[in-house]
């Protein structure tokens, strides 16, 4: 069976959210590779050294953008590892995670938006592949990214209402990961002083 490692207060179904998130971006990562290395995925192949560089680097932006998506359930997320200069050790803020990724979610929702308008409109009109097979293969390796935004999106929710909790709501019961945390001492209360009467 296939292990993903997690922190142990993250429920299975954040972690595997989370993992899914690079994997879903996997097939039209592999697709750009095989246009850039001169494939014929499309009518028109990549002529230049420039664009095939272009090509790459997507892929490889995009996929470490989706990775950085298991920080949300592994150690990293919650405290900058030691090796990185400068911050190395200091624990993240929940915010400082969340906010970034659900930035990158609602540009993701946009992104598929106008993009899947604009290459629907070429996958009609014919001008992006020559054959039918072509054309197959780049809906199969493109339609999972349709997930990206969605799955972001609940990953740093979750991972904000886990890193943000005190414990059971009042009225509700208690949730499984509840129970494995620690409580929370409260600071902001002191016990008052004896006072003695002399």
């Amino acid at each position: 069976m296939l292990r993903m490692s997690a922190l142990p207060d993250v429920p299975r179904w954040a972690t595997l959210t989370a993992h899914a998130v690079p994997l879903v971006t996997l097939p039209s990562g592999l697709w750009r590779i095989a246009l850039a290395i001169g494939l014929p995925v499309t009518a028109e192949p990549v002529r230049t050294a420039g664009g095939a560089l272009y090509v790459l680097s997507l892929t490889v932006v995009s996929e470490a953008l989706a990775l950085l998506t298991l920080g949300l359930v592994r150690p990293w997320g919650e405290t900058v590892p030691r090796w990185i200069p400068l911050l190395g050790g200091r624990r993240v803020r929940p915010l400082a995670a969340a906010i970034p990724a659900l930035l990158g979610a609602t540009a993701l929702f946009g992104l598929c938006g106008l993009v899947g308008y604009v290459q629907a409109a070429n996958l009609a009109a014919g001008t992006l592949t020559d054959t039918p097979a072509q054309q197959a293969l780049l809906v199969l390796c493109y339609l999972p990214l349709l997930a990206w935004a969605p799955l972001l999106a609940v990953s740093a929710i979750a991972y904000y209402r886990r890193r943000t909790a005190t414990g059971p709501r009042p009225g509700r019961p208690a949730r499984r990961d509840d129970l494995d945390r620690p409580a929370r001492r409260d600071h902001s209360t002191r016990p008052a002083r004896a006072v003695s009467a002399d």
